[in-house]
């Protein structure tokens, strides 16, 4: 299929609100549904893109930030695969209200939180808290420049732990300037690149 065709697929796809049918991939609740946001401000992560995100990191632990949330699907995944606490943030109400849906359907509200925040409050007032992460994620809306804006504040306030890890999804063809995190993995699927990324040295 030539490129051009393929991107406007996607955009169809994605745009025009038809994906709705979501699913966990692995865990302990391995295939079960999830709701997900219909419209053109919502992009959920596509199945192989989030299979591909988390057999990288293999095991996950401790404590996880999923920071642009949209239905909750990475953080929801990372919950099933052994993460023990999520804070989830999306500045959308629909999407706070899709989370807040998937994660009682599952029974997961005990190891969460979620709030209706823009990244940039909400990693302020994350700081004052005083908390750091074992895994961050970020899928922000494409081409904005909110991964950038996102990785300065979590660097400034020093929100990831040593051994962390940030986990970026973002267009093909976004330049995302990464330090002074250095990067671990960058993989590609069709339009989407996702970028691991640990402290610098």
């Amino acid at each position: 299929m030539p490129p051009y065709l393929q991107y406007a697929l996607y955009k169809i796809y994605f745009e025009n609100g038809s994906v709705n049918h979501m699913r966990v991939i692995s865990g302990i609740h391995k295939s079960k549904a999830l709701e997900s946001l219909e419209g053109r401000n919502t992009r959920p992560t596509m199945d192989k893109v989030k299979e591909g995100i988390f057999n990288s990191l293999h095991e996950v632990s401790g404590i996880g930030l999923d920071l642009f949330a949209g239905s909750g699907a990475l953080g929801i995944e990372a919950l099933s695969r052994g993460i023990d606490q999520m804070i989830f943030v999306d500045q959308n109400f629909k999407a706070v209200k899709v989370i807040k849906s998937n994660l009682a359907n599952l029974d997961l509200e005990a190891q969460s939180e979620v709030y209706k925040n823009n990244a940039d409050r909400a990693l302020k007032a994350i700081n004052k808290r005083d908390i750091q992460f074992d895994f961050i994620f970020l899928d922000p809306p494409y081409n904005k420049g909110l991964i950038d804006k996102a990785l300065d504040q979590i660097s400034k306030f020093n929100l990831l732990k040593e051994n962390g890890i940030i986990v970026c999804e973002f267009s093909h063809n976004e330049e995302i300037t990464i330090a002074p995190f250095q990067m671990i993995k960058r993989y590609h699927y069709g339009l989407t690149d996702t970028l691991l990324l640990e402290k610098g040295e």
